[in-house]
Protein backbone atom coordinates (compact mmCIF):
# COMPACT_ATOMS: atom_id res chain seq x y z
CA UNK A 1 0.00 0.00 0.00
CA UNK A 2 1.43 3.58 -0.96
CA UNK A 3 2.39 5.70 1.91
CA UNK A 4 0.74 9.43 2.05
CA UNK A 5 3.08 11.30 0.06
CA UNK A 6 2.97 8.35 -3.38
CA UNK A 7 -0.79 8.66 -2.88
CA UNK A 8 -0.98 12.66 -3.20
CA UNK A 9 1.28 12.31 -5.89
CA UNK A 10 -0.70 9.14 -7.93
CA UNK A 11 -3.62 11.10 -7.59
CA UNK A 12 -2.72 14.44 -9.28
CA UNK A 13 -4.80 16.91 -7.65
CA UNK A 14 -2.13 18.14 -5.31
CA UNK A 15 0.77 19.37 -6.60
CA UNK A 16 0.75 22.64 -5.03
CA UNK A 17 1.00 20.61 -1.85
CA UNK A 18 3.14 17.83 -2.68
CA UNK A 19 5.60 21.06 -4.06
CA UNK A 20 4.88 22.87 -0.55
CA UNK A 21 5.78 19.56 1.24
CA UNK A 22 9.10 19.48 0.16
CA UNK A 23 10.16 23.02 0.01
CA UNK A 24 9.33 22.94 3.97
CA UNK A 25 11.53 19.57 4.27
CA UNK A 26 8.24 17.87 5.30
CA UNK A 27 8.39 15.35 2.25
CA UNK A 28 10.35 12.50 4.24
CA UNK A 29 7.74 13.05 7.60
CA UNK A 30 4.91 11.74 5.67
CA UNK A 31 6.97 9.14 3.31
CA UNK A 32 7.48 7.57 6.93
CA UNK A 33 6.14 5.45 9.61
CA UNK A 34 3.21 7.06 10.85
CA UNK A 35 0.17 6.97 11.61
CA UNK A 36 -0.75 9.98 10.38
CA UNK A 37 -3.79 11.64 9.24
CA UNK A 38 -3.37 14.54 6.56
CA UNK A 39 -5.77 17.13 6.02
CA UNK A 40 -4.96 17.78 2.34
CA UNK A 41 -5.84 20.84 0.32
CA UNK A 42 -6.56 19.98 -3.39
CA UNK A 43 -4.49 22.34 -5.98
CA UNK A 44 -8.40 24.63 -6.31
CA UNK A 45 -8.17 24.88 -2.58
CA UNK A 46 -4.67 26.52 -2.81
CA UNK A 47 -5.96 29.14 -5.39
CA UNK A 48 -7.91 30.64 -2.25
CA UNK A 49 -4.60 31.69 -0.99
CA UNK A 50 -1.26 33.80 -1.84
CA UNK A 51 0.79 30.78 -2.46
CA UNK A 52 3.93 32.48 -3.08
CA UNK A 53 3.52 34.58 0.20
CA UNK A 54 3.10 31.07 2.20
CA UNK A 55 5.77 29.44 0.34
CA UNK A 56 8.11 32.74 0.95
CA UNK A 57 9.28 32.03 4.62
CA UNK A 58 10.14 28.79 5.71
CA UNK A 59 9.53 28.03 9.03
CA UNK A 60 6.13 29.58 8.28
CA UNK A 61 5.20 27.35 6.08
CA UNK A 62 6.39 24.09 7.91
CA UNK A 63 4.19 25.49 10.62
CA UNK A 64 1.28 25.80 8.25
CA UNK A 65 1.50 22.61 6.63
CA UNK A 66 2.33 20.90 10.73
CA UNK A 67 -0.87 22.62 11.24
CA UNK A 68 -2.82 20.21 8.29
CA UNK A 69 -1.59 17.16 10.38
CA UNK A 70 -2.52 15.04 13.18
CA UNK A 71 -0.84 11.84 14.92
CA UNK A 72 -2.77 8.79 14.83
CA UNK A 73 -5.19 7.65 11.65
CA UNK A 74 -8.47 9.73 12.66
CA UNK A 75 -11.40 8.49 10.49
CA UNK A 76 -13.96 11.06 9.18
CA UNK A 77 -16.58 9.64 11.69
CA UNK A 78 -14.21 9.54 14.07
CA UNK A 79 -13.32 13.40 13.41
CA UNK A 80 -16.63 14.10 14.10
CA UNK A 81 -16.95 12.73 17.47
CA UNK A 82 -13.96 15.53 18.58
CA UNK A 83 -14.69 19.60 19.09
CA UNK A 84 -10.78 19.55 18.32
CA UNK A 85 -8.07 18.20 17.22
CA UNK A 86 -3.90 18.77 18.19
CA UNK A 87 -2.07 19.47 15.35
CA UNK A 88 1.66 18.34 15.23
CA UNK A 89 2.23 22.36 14.97
CA UNK A 90 0.97 22.09 18.53
CA UNK A 91 -2.01 24.35 17.98
CA UNK A 92 -5.66 23.07 17.78
CA UNK A 93 -8.23 22.62 14.49
CA UNK A 94 -11.74 23.36 15.39
CA UNK A 95 -14.62 20.75 14.81
CA UNK A 96 -18.51 21.73 14.65
CA UNK A 97 -21.02 21.10 12.23
CA UNK A 98 -22.57 23.40 9.71
CA UNK A 99 -25.66 22.71 8.20
CA UNK A 100 -25.80 18.96 8.48
CA UNK A 101 -21.84 19.39 7.50
CA UNK A 102 -18.34 18.73 9.33
CA UNK A 103 -16.46 21.74 8.77
CA UNK A 104 -13.03 21.63 10.34
CA UNK A 105 -11.45 24.87 10.72
CA UNK A 106 -12.58 27.11 7.67
CA UNK A 107 -12.55 23.68 5.18
CA UNK A 108 -15.00 21.11 4.26
CA UNK A 109 -14.02 17.43 2.99
CA UNK A 110 -13.81 16.87 -0.70
CA UNK A 111 -13.14 13.25 -0.09
CA UNK A 112 -12.87 11.51 3.04
CA UNK A 113 -11.11 8.19 4.75
CA UNK A 114 -8.31 7.37 2.05
CA UNK A 115 -6.36 5.14 3.15
CA UNK A 116 -2.40 4.64 3.19
CA UNK A 117 -0.09 2.68 4.34
CA UNK A 118 1.03 5.10 6.88
CA UNK A 119 -2.15 6.97 7.95
CA UNK A 120 -5.64 8.33 6.38
CA UNK A 121 -5.78 11.50 4.27
CA UNK A 122 -8.85 14.09 4.61
CA UNK A 123 -8.97 16.25 1.30
CA UNK A 124 -10.49 19.56 2.19
CA UNK A 125 -11.19 22.80 -0.17
CA UNK A 126 -9.61 25.33 1.94
CA UNK A 127 -5.95 25.94 3.58
CA UNK A 128 -5.83 25.95 7.02
CA UNK A 129 -4.23 28.92 8.80
CA UNK A 130 -2.32 28.54 12.04
CA UNK A 131 -3.13 31.84 12.96
CA UNK A 132 -6.52 31.53 13.30
CA UNK A 133 -6.27 28.35 15.28
CA UNK A 134 -9.26 27.95 17.48
CA UNK A 135 -11.33 31.02 16.60
CA UNK A 136 -14.37 28.87 16.36
CA UNK A 137 -14.57 27.40 19.57
CA UNK A 138 -12.40 30.03 21.39
CA UNK A 139 -10.02 28.12 23.84
CA UNK A 140 -10.17 25.24 22.42
CA UNK A 141 -6.18 25.34 21.19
Amino acid sequence: MKDIIDTLKADGSFQTLLSLLESAGLTERLHGAGAFTLFAPNDEAFTRVKVEVIAADKDKLASLLAYHVVKGSHSSAQIAQNDHLLTESGKSLSVRSQGGRLVIDNAQYVQTDITCGNGLIQVIDNVFLPEFSGWYCGGCC
